[in-house]
């Protein structure tokens, strides 16, 4: 019996395993076998206009395109208009004082090297649609709303 049962498990195995179409995958909704066709790549907005921020803490996104600009340990490109040396020449907002902060919380002069690198935290604002619904609202929009409501 225990023969039999091992043979008709193998049999079994061999005849799912043979029918690579049936097995799809549970994330992508497509057979293993199958390549997808890549999603079309979404255009960067180069407004300068700062997006609301979808949750608290959130990293502000970047306004314009970044392409072609330099961030490596010689040059930092962002840091050419956005340090507090530049914002007056370039006026373009300064980035957060938390930057130039080292880990115990003491000012340095120029950028921390934890903060350095930009494309770590922040992105370009893109023109692509949103894959989930956000009903996020700021505690400034809370309060204004049990203003209007205690009224």
């Amino acid at each position: 019996m225990r023969a039999l049962l091992t043979c008709f498990t193998v049999l079994v195995s061999t005849w799912v395993l043979a029918q690579p179409d049936a097995r799809l995958d549970a994330m992508r909704g497509a057979a293993l076998n199958v390549e997808p066709q890549a999603p079309i790549i979404a255009k960067v907005e180069n407004k300068d206009l700062k997006r609301k921020r979808a949750y608290p803490m959130q990293p502000p996104t970047i306004p314009h395109k970044i392409d072609g600009y330099q961030v490596d340990l010689n040059v930092n490109r962002c840091m050419m208009c956005h340090s507090r040396r530049q914002i007056e020449t370039s006026q373009a907002p300064m980035v957060s004082v938390t930057h130039y902060m080292d880990r115990e919380g003491n000012f340095l002069a120029d950028i921390s090297p934890r903060r350095y690198f930009c494309q770590q935290c922040h992105v370009v604002q893109t023109e692509a649609r949103l894959l989930l619904d956000n009903d996020f609202h700021d505690v400034d929009e809370l309060l204004r709303a049990d203003n209007k409501n205690a009224h």
